[in-house]
């Protein structure tokens, strides 16, 4: 996926790996931008000095939710990974994170 150098991707560094995850879980870069201003919950991150964020998506019936990891590099952030997870996650928890990200994860850190 070749994402588009606009004004705003300016201020964000899009790994490999997120742009992967996009593609494989259908989400654009404008909806990760949303997930970044208007997060439902922030939690820790489970690699070091990350912080993962989460947005609730679909409906009651079936509800899911949309992920993003990043890390704060100077004036930049840096977006590791984004999934979506198909229910409600627990509250104060580690976010839940596929094994495929475990797996690739130590990569971009």
């Amino acid at each position: 996926m070749n994402i588009v150098k606009s004004k705003l991707s300016e201020k964000f560094i899009w790994t490999l790996h997120c742009q992967e995850k996009m593609r494989f879980y259908g989400l654009s870069e404008n909806r990760l931008k949303r997930v970044l201003r208007n997060p439902n919950r922030i939690e820790e991150g489970v690699a070091p000095k990350t912080v993962a964020l989460m947005q609730a998506t679909g409906s009651k019936k079936h509800p899911t939710e949309i992920w993003l990891m990043y890390q704060k590099r100077g004036a930049k952030l840096r977006l590791i990974s984004a999934w979506r997870y198909p229910a409600i996650s627990p509250v104060n928890q580690p976010p839940p994170i596929p094994e495929d990200i475990w797996r690739d994860l130590p990569k971009f850190l």
